[in-house]
Order: C-alpha cells, then sequence, then structure tokens
C-alpha cells in the first residue's frame, strides 16, 4: 500500500516536472529571440560568426534545459566517448529514438549547425534559435545538401539524423540519402553517435504526458569515424551516396540489436 503510494507520488511529480520543462523551454525560446539573440545581431562580426555565437548561445541554453530535467528527477544520462566530439569539419550522424535527444545532442557540442523541418520556422519557440544559429532548412534538398557540405568544408560541425524524424519503435530504421551525400560532396569527418532512451518516451506516436512510469535514462555514444575512402572511389556519386547510406542504416541496426540483446 505505502508502495503504491509512493509510486503515485513519483509519477505524479514527474508529470508535473515534464510539464514544467516544456513550459520552461517554450519560455526560454521566446525569451532567447526577443532579448538575447537580437544583442547578438547587432555585435559586430562575419555572418559565419554571428551564427557560430548563436549556436553557442543555443547549446549554453540547451545544456541548463538537459540540467533542468535532470535535478527535476524527469531524466538521467549518460555519455561515453564526448572527446571524439567538438573537431572541425565533423559530420555528426544520431540515430533519432526520442523528442529529447536533439537537445542533449546539441547541448554536448559547443558549436553546430543542423537541418530543421521547414515547418519550424513558423515555430515562435524556435524560430529566434534557427535563424540566428544559422541553422540550415530542408525545404529544398539540393539547397540544403550544398548549405551543409560548405559549412562543413568552411571547418564547421554539423548534426544530421538521417531518418528525417523520430524513429517509430519496433520498426526498421528507414535512412535518407541526405547526410551520405552531404559527407561525400565535403569530404568531411563522419562520426556516428548511438542514442538510446529507456524508458522509451517522447516517441514520435507519444504525447509529452504520455511519461513512462520511472525516469528515462538517456545514454549517448560516441562511435569510432567512419572511413570515407572505400565510399569515395565508387562510381558515379549517386552509387557511393546509396552505398553510404545503407552502412549507416546498417551500422545503426547493429548498434540497437546489440543495446537490445545486451539489456543496457
Amino acid at each position: 500500500m505505502a508502495q503504491t503510494l509512493i509510486q503515485k507520488i513519483d509519477y505524479g511529480w514527474r508529470l508535473l516536472a515534464t510539464a514544467i520543462s516544456f513550459i520552461s523551454f517554450g519560455i526560454g525560446g521566446v525569451m532567447l529571440w526577443l532579448l538575447v539573440f537580437p544583442l547578438l545581431a547587432i555585435w559586430p562580426g562575419s555572418r559565419a560568426e554571428k551564427a557560430g555565437r548563436g549556436q553557442y548561445t543555443v547549446h549554453l541554453s540547451f545544456y541548463v534545459f538537459i540540467g533542468l530535467m535532470h535535478r527535476l528527477g524527469v531524466m538521467s544520462y549518460e555519455v561515453i566517448g564526448l572527446e571524439k566530439l567538438n573537431r572541425p569539419r565533423q559530420l555528426i550522424v544520431a540515430n533519432h529514438p526520442t523528442l529529447v535527444d536533439v537537445v542533449f545532442l546539441i547541448s554536448r557540442i559547443k558549436q553546430a549547425n543542423c537541418i530543421v523541418k521547414a515547418s519550424l520556422w513558423h515555430n515562435p519557440a524556435m524560430r529566434g534559435p534557427i535563424l540566428n544559429a544559422g541553422y540550415i532548412s530542408n525545404a529544398d534538398s539540393e539547397t540544403m545538401v550544398n548549405d551543409c557540405a560548405t559549412w562543413l568544408q568552411n571547418g564547421g560541425t554539423m548534426i544530421i539524423f538521417p531518418e528525417g524524424t523520430r524513429s517509430v519503435p519496433g520498426q526498421p530504421y528507414r535512412f535518407q540519402r541526405g547526410a551520405a551525400a552531404i559527407a561525400l560532396q565535403a569530404d568531411s569527418i563522419i562520426t556516428p553517435v548511438t542514442l538510446t532512451c529507456k524508458p522509451s518516451t517522447l516517441t514520435k506516436t507519444q504525447a509529452w504526458y504520455q511519461i513512462p512510469q520511472r525516469r528515462f535514462h538517456l545514454q549517448m555514444i560516441v562511435g569510432e569515424d567512419i572511413e570515407l575512402q572505400p565510399f569515395r572511389e565508387l562510381q558515379p556519386r549517386s552509387i557511393a551516396v546509396r552505398r553510404l547510406t545503407q552502412y549507416l542504416q546498417d551500422y545503426f541496426t547493429q548498434q540497437r540489436e546489440r543495446h537490445e540483446r545486451d539489456g543496457n
């Protein structure tokens, strides 16, 4: 009886804490747009320098947000291989199991560009960070690939989720070819990052209030760089893009199977 009551209180608190977290995220995004980013915009510097300052600001705000969720008891987390990140000309390719993993990954990378859905440009909580961090829209695929490749060639860092959207639990990965096309065009470093969330939460099929019975644990494992030379040698480029996309999809499928097998 007492144990059941404790569990109900814990669940109720985490539901409230989750609501507080999402409200804080929305308010924070609007405040950044209205108060912080206008000051950064008038600060002297090139377009790339301004974008870098915007990205660092987003990184700090996301770092604080993850800390808030952790302290409120909504989540715990673990990072393995963080030292392999934050390098120039690095394309970070990750799977996408939960809504929070985007925020978590950016919170660990000081300056990174990323691709955002065109619809988010009209979201008041996201518009400020998107515009001032120089994030790249997916509205036109050819322009997107060119812009991402240029950013990497100029020494920047990119984060890409090849699925294009959150994973559907129990369904196989379906990777799009954008990440492979960008990596080969930019001739960049490509580093895989495997994200796992247990218990599963904030997936594509779940609302924010459908929280698990206990706080979720997010694990991030940074893998070794993927050697691009075998794919560069393939011709035409479309074949190379297809083969690299399949390689990435197989890699993350194997990582997920290993995780499920080991029960970690």
